[in-house]
C-alpha cells in the first residue's frame, strides 16, 4: 500500500531504540522526512544514520520530553530547519518505580505522569502552530495497561489510561486545526528493553531465555492469543497507516496492538 508520505516532516520521541526507532524507519520508508528524538544523542544518531543508509531521509535531533527547556529548543530547531511539521509521534514514555501500590512514592508517581502524561502535553503545546492547517497527525503511544491494568504499576497504568483520554479530548480540540489524534496501546512487544529483562531474568534463574519468555507468556500474558510477543514493527505499521491520507476520517480513537490479549487477574 502506498501512504504517500513523500516529503511530509515527522518527528518521534523516545525513537533511540524499540517502538520509536521502528516507528521512524517506517515512516522514513514511506518517504517521510523524520526527526529522529530522545535524550540519548548516540542512540538517535544511530537510528538516523541507518535510515539515510536505505535511501531515507533523517536527522538527529536530542530531547528531553520532560524538560520544557528542552522541547522548546527542539520546537526552534525544527521551525529553523523546515518551517512546519505534519506528523508528531510521542512515543517518549517509562516507568519510575517498579513496585506495586504499597511501594511507590509520591516522587514515582510524580515523574511517571511527567514522562508520560505532561511530556505529550508539552510537545502538543510547543508543535501545534507548526501543525495547524497541514492536515496534520499526531499519534500518542499508550499502552494496554491504560486501559487493562496489571495489579503491579498501578502509576504507569493510570498515566497511560490519562494519555488516552488526553488523546480524546485532543482530537476534539485540534480537530478545527485540522489535526487529526490517535492513540495507540501496544501489549507485550519484543523491544530491546524487554529483552534485556528476559535475559536478566535467564541467568539469574540459570534457564534459557526461550524458558524465561514461556514462563511470561503463560503465567502474565495467557490471553495473547496466538501465544508470542508482538514486535515493534507490528505496531509501526499500524501508527504509519494512522499518519497517512488512508486515514484522514479516523480520529479520537485508542487502538490496540496487543494480540487479543484478556487479562486474567
Amino acid at each position: 500500500m502506498q501512504l504517500a508520505l513523500a516529503s511530509r516532516i515527522a518527528i518521534v520521541t523516545g525513537a533511540s531504540q524499540g517502538i520509536g526507532s521502528a516507528i521512524a524507519t517506517m515512516l522514513a520508508a514511506e518517504g517521510a522526512r523524520v526527526v529522529v528524538t530522545a535524550r540519548r544523542q548516540r542512540g538517535i544518531e544511530d537510528v538516523a544514520r541507518a535510515i539515510t543508509a536505505r535511501g531515507g531521509e533523517a536527522i538527529a535531533l536530542p530531547c528531553d520530553a520532560r524538560s520544557p527547556e528542552s522541547i522548546a529548543s527542539l520546537a526552534g530547531e525544527v521551525r529553523e530547519r523546515f518551517g512546519g511539521v505534519d506528523i508528531l509521534i510521542n512515543n517518549a514514555g517509562g516507568i519510575h518505580g517498579f513496585a506495586t501500590f504499597d511501594g511507590l512514592t509520591d516522587a514515582d508517581w510524580i515523574a511517571t505522569y511527567e514522562v508520560n502524561v505532561l511530556s505529550v502535553v508539552r510537545m502538543v503545546r510547543a508543535f501545534r502552530p507548526m501543525l495547524a492547517g497541514r492536515d496534520a497527525r499526531i499519534v500518542n503511544i499508550a499502552s494496554e495497561t491504560g486501559i487493562q491494568p496489571e495489579r503491579v504499576y498501578p502509576h504507569y497504568g493510570a498515566a497511560k489510561a490519562a494519555l488516552i483520554n488526553l488523546s480524546k479530548s485532543l482530537s476534539k480540540e485540534l480537530g478545527r486545526d485540522g489535526i487529526a489524534v490517535n492513540c495507540v496501546s501496544p501489549g507485550i512487544i519484543r523491544t530491546e528493553g524487554v529483552a534485556s529483562g528476559w535475559e536478566e531474568t535467564a541467568r539469574t534463574k540459570n534457564i534459557s531465555v526461550e524458558e524465561v519468555e514461556r514462563q511470561f507468556m503463560t503465567l502474565r500474558r495467557a490471553g495473547v492469543v496466538r501465544g508470542t510477543p508482538g514486535t515493534a514493527e507490528e505496531v509501526a505499521s499500524l501508527v504509519t497507516f494512522l499518519c497517512s491520507a488512508r486515514a484522514s476520517f479516523i480520529t479520537g480513537g485508542n487502538f490496540r496492538v496487543d494480540g487479543g490479549a484478556v487479562s486474567a487477574v
